[in-house]
């Protein structure tokens, strides 16, 4: 699988998994009725959203206020996309999306401001929890598209980075 561009070899066997060639203790748990994965890895519990992406085998998954985009495929389609390149290649930043409906608490930048991979951009409460969603690479604020107060949609975008 790719994550943020970085590529990890994942591998389900009857063994259980390993994370490049490394075995891991995990478990995965959907929360039914809503986009929400509970990860156990080792003694760690990690709550994930899931968004599906343009095209099959891509999301975005939010964890810990972090976004990331993933693509997973089976051997035989990324020996396939490896011959003949990536079919979503996109350039530049990816605008920041609402990983789920909620209500905007906080935005912490403006138009023109730069910002770091990790950097906090805007505070959701979404299900009765505040999440911290924050800049997945480098870039400047091209746009803001919410204010503090505002409900928005799952998908909605809240901030472009160009």
């Amino acid at each position: 699988m790719d994550v943020n561009g970085e590529r990890i070899v994942v591998a389900l066997g009857p063994d259980g998994i390993t994370v490049g060639g490394e075995p891991v203790q995990a478990h995965l748990e959907a929360i039914e009725g809503t986009p929400i994965y509970l990860l156990t890895l080792g003694r760690t519990l990690h709550r994930i959203a899931v968004l599906g992406g343009e095209s099959r085998g891509r999301y975005s998954l939010w964890t810990d206020g972090f976004r990331f985009e993933v693509e997973a495929l089976d051997e035989r389609r990324r020996a396939i996309q490896d011959l003949t390149g990536p079919a979503g290649a996109t350039g530049g930043p990816a605008p920041l999306v609402a990983p789920m409906p909620g209500l905007v608490v906080r935005v912490a930048v403006t138009v023109g401001d730069a910002v770091q991979a990790g950097q906090p951009l805007v505070v959701m409460e979404a299900m009765k929890m505040e999440n911290e969603l924050r800049a997945t690479g480098p870039g400047t604020v091209a746009a803001v598209r919410v204010t503090p107060g505002q409900a928005v949609e799952k998908g909605a975008t809240l901030v472009e980075i160009a």
